[in-house]
């Protein structure tokens, strides 16, 4: 399984990509979200962990333009967020993500919203 990983931190995309591979999945990294959207279309990951804060342009807007590409919007999308506030989870399903999760990452936790988000796409 192909995951989009996108992240412009490199403690945070250290630490989780290596532990993705290691539960058997193909990494891939964006360091912002234009390049997000741009590796999306030419990727086709099965799922992409997106963060909201990014550079050049933010994990909101980038879901937005993931979801409205015919090619892409399909794409289970997960947000995450170190700073989470209030309402930005809601404000992450309104950009067009079907999960949200927090940052620090706790594997199982979001190795299980992975797996549902996936198995549903496939049931669908």
């Amino acid at each position: 399984m192909k995951i989009l990983y996108v992240e412009d931190n490199d403690d945070n995309i250290y630490m989780l990509e290596n532990r993705l591979k290691r539960a058997g999945f193909t990494v891939m990294i964006a360091r912002d979200g234009a390049q997000g959207v741009a590796m999306a279309g030419a990727e086709q990951p099965d799922l992409i962990l997106m963060d909201l804060s990014l550079p050049v342009l933010d994990g909101w807007e980038a879901t937005r333009r993931i979801k409205a590409a015919p090619q892409t919007k399909h794409v289970p999308v997960i947000a995450l967020t170190a700073n989470a506030m209030t309402g930005d989870k809601e404000k992450a399903m309104a950009a067009g993500c079907d999960d949200f999760d927090t940052k620090p990452v706790e594997l199982p936790r979001l190795l299980g919203k992975i797996q549902a988000l996936v198995q549903g796409k496939q049931a669908s």
